[in-house]
């Protein structure tokens, strides 16, 4: 396949899975049984990938409670009071809210790569939580004896070393997920706090030589949680040039759920950098829909009209289930979406000749 294509990260979980994980939370299991069942779901989840022809694949976040916590699970100093994400269809998810410091992950992400690379045939992509997501931890009245600077050193101390610690774990490529920058537009349309966030982020990443940083990505999507959104009725457009600042070698960027995808893709062709990899959505989570090989064809083929194609990868639009209870979308369907990816992709390339 000449123009990549890769997934973005999680999977909907087996059941067998969530049912160990409900029996842990009733004390009815303890840690090793929940630890072998998500041992089994990785490993099934990369044979399926694999099977499929995926060229690339992730351990589909089975281990993981959401894309977002997993560093801080189980993190003493935590309330349950944080930030408040609402989603459109009236449902929300809430961040935990910091009450001492220092800072530190109690998890890193290289302890799900190194597993998955043990039952991997093919070169595994690891996604991470970007650091801007985090800074929502700390409160809005501050930490006494630990100011908001000193937090936001140790973030990005613990940030960097996530992303080192995949690198040098033989990550094919490490995912930044950045959900937040489009839902920081709905909360401040200043782009006050987007900037923070692009400056954040942007001081892990100049701690990466240019080399690592080709193997540094972003993926920027409206939130995709129980079939619903946080952020799509927020102008993408305002979002993608200030993207674009950041130091990283690809973009993974949902397109397959937008309105007005050529409007976007005029927007990316305008601001890409010069030496980047975009990859674009091009199946849709939240569809029930599962798109057929030729509508995928198609979606390359218009964004080929705005993009040089060897600059082109394909995507699916976000992650199936980024949190763990999430089973709006079976695993069956997510595994056809990736599918259809797969092939679509292929007959894009064949008709670019690429």
């Amino acid at each position: 396949m000449n123009i990549p294509s890769e997934p973005i990260g999680s999977i909907p979980r087996p059941p067998e899975l969530l049912a160990a994980m409900a029996a842990h939370d009733k004390g009815e299991i303890g840690v090793a049984d929940l630890a072998a069942a998500q041992d089994q779901a990785v490993t099934d989840t990369i044979r399926r990938l694999e099977e499929i022809g995926s060229p690339v694949v992730t351990d589909g976040e089975q281990a993981k409670p959401s894309f977002v916590t997993y560093p801080i699970a189980g993190l003493r100093h935590l309330a349950s009071d944080g930030v408040v994400i609402p989603f459109a269809d009236g449902h929300q998810r809430r961040l935990p809210r910091l009450t001492a410091g220092p800072f530190r992950y109690a998890a890193h992400a290289d302890r799900y790569l190194r597993f998955a690379r043990r039952h991997a045939n093919v070169p595994v992509k690891q996604a991470v939580i970007a650091p801007s997501a985090l800074s929502l931890l700390y409160p809005a009245d501050g930490i006494g004896g630990y100011s908001r600077e000193e937090f936001l050193d140790d973030l990005a101390g613990e940030a960097e070393g996530d992303i080192r610690r995949c690198l040098e774990a033989g990550a094919h490529a490490v995912q930044l997920d950045f959900t937040e920058g489009r839902l920081s537009l709905k909360l401040d349309p200043t782009g006050a706090v987007l900037d923070d966030f692009i400056e954040l982020n942007n001081r892990v990443l100049e701690r990466f030589s240019e080399d690592e940083r080709a193997r540094i990505g972003v993926h920027t999507c409206p939130g995709g949680d129980q079939d619903s959104t946080h952020s799509l009725d927020v102008d993408y457009t305002a979002l993608l040039p200030r993207l674009f600042r950041l130091k990283v070698g690809g973009f993974y960027v949902q397109l397959a759920g937008e309105p007005d995808p050529d409007k976007v893709l005029a927007v990316i062709a305008e601001h890409l950098p010069r030496d980047a990899r975009i990859f674009i959505g091009v199946t849709d989570p939240i569809d029930p829909k599962v798109e057929t090989p030729v509508q995928v064809r198609d979606r390359v083929l218009a964004a080929a009209r705005h993009l040089p194609a060897d600059r082109l990868g394909t995507c699916d639009d976000c992650g199936f289930a980024p949190f763990a209870d999430d089973t709006s979308t079976s695993r069956d369907i997510a595994f056809a979406k990736i599918a259809a990816r797969l092939e679509g992709t292929i007959l894009a390339a064949g008709e670019l000749g690429v």
